[in-house]
């Protein structure tokens, strides 16, 4: 019996220092509403998010839907990519993917978010095995877990995600058989 997992990469954001209270923009709460009409469609059983704002709000529809709350889970936050704020996010967010094993000062390499990440992934598939779920996650941590599983889904894939973006992932147990993108852009 496979497992579907539904990884939602957050909605538009309005930016602000904090990224754990960082809201929706007005744009991001129009095409929140068509995550939640897309996934109506595929039988969400359980909702997981980030413990960031933005991820939350993006995948709260179809929680509401399914009348369920939204189950946080710190696996699936945003990669901290440094301790403080960088003068060039481009050249920083390139150095820690051309290095898997490189990090900012106070940041994260993208070999530890991956390890992170596919905890918590692996921790879904044990405990909701031959059920669709949905996960409200982020840009970088969705595709460093991604990239563990297939290598195609690398720097330039994240580069091409939209705001929001849903990734279909088929498990059969902990084994990666299909990827299918949901959103329609």
């Amino acid at each position: 019996m496979n497992t579907n997992i539904y990884l939602v990469r957050h909605a538009h954001s309005t930016f602000t220092p904090d990224e754990r209270k960082r809201p929706l923009s007005q744009e991001g709460f129009i095409t929140a509403e068509k995550v939640t009409e897309l996934l109506q469609a595929e039988n969400i059983d359980v909702v997981l998010s980030s413990p960031y704002i933005r991820a939350i709000q993006t995948v709260k529809g179809i929680a509401e839907y399914i009348e369920q709350e939204v189950i946080l889970k710190k696996g699936f936050k945003e990669r901290k990519l440094a301790g403080k704020p960088v003068e060039d996010f481009d050249e920083a967010i390139t150095k820690v993917w051309q290095d898997y094993n490189f990090a900012w000062a106070g940041g994260e390499s993208n070999y530890r978010a991956q390890q992170r990440g596919v905890e918590a992934i692996n921790h879904v598939l044990e405990q909701y095995k031959g059920r669709n779920i949905a996960i409200g996650t982020h840009g970088n941590i969705m595709t460093i877990i991604m990239n563990y599983f297939d290598k195609q889904y690398n720097f330039h894939f994240w580069k091409t995600l939209s705001m929001p973006d849903i990734y279909k992932l088929t498990f059969d147990e902990k084994a990666l058989v299909e990827v299918k993108r949901v959103w329609e852009v």
